[in-house]
């Protein structure tokens, strides 16, 4: 199985909110896919993706498989954040300067 960009399964807005289920916990992929107006042929794809983005880990339970999230590749998604909130930061900070100057006068 080839990996996928973290970045490209988070692209998706049906992938993010598979994501956003699977914070409270396992999820087997018909509970999920009753979330959704997608099929659950539709829905396993996306599963796919999230798997080969490591995003997801998959445990077979009898017929079924339930879906774990595995947030730890979301630490790249974060590492490329933090880099725009120091910017920001900076420039509100520099902001907030050149105001409190020109209340001054």
């Amino acid at each position: 199985m080839s990996e996928v960009d973290v970045f490209s399964a988070l692209a998706n807005p049906v992938r993010r909110e598979i994501l956003m289920q699977l914070r409270m916990g396992p999820r087997a992929v018909n509970d999920l896919a009753r979330g959704f107006d997608l099929g659950r042929p539709a829905v396993s794809e996306h599963l796919q993706v999230l798997r080969k983005a490591r995003l997801v880990r998959e445990e077979p339970r009898g017929r079924e498989r339930y879906y774990h999230l595995d947030p730890r590749p979301l630490s790249e998604v974060d590492e490329w954040l933090n880099t725009f909130t120091q910017y920001w930061k900076t420039r509100l900070a520099a902001l907030e300067d050149l105001l409190n100057e020109e209340g001054k006068k």
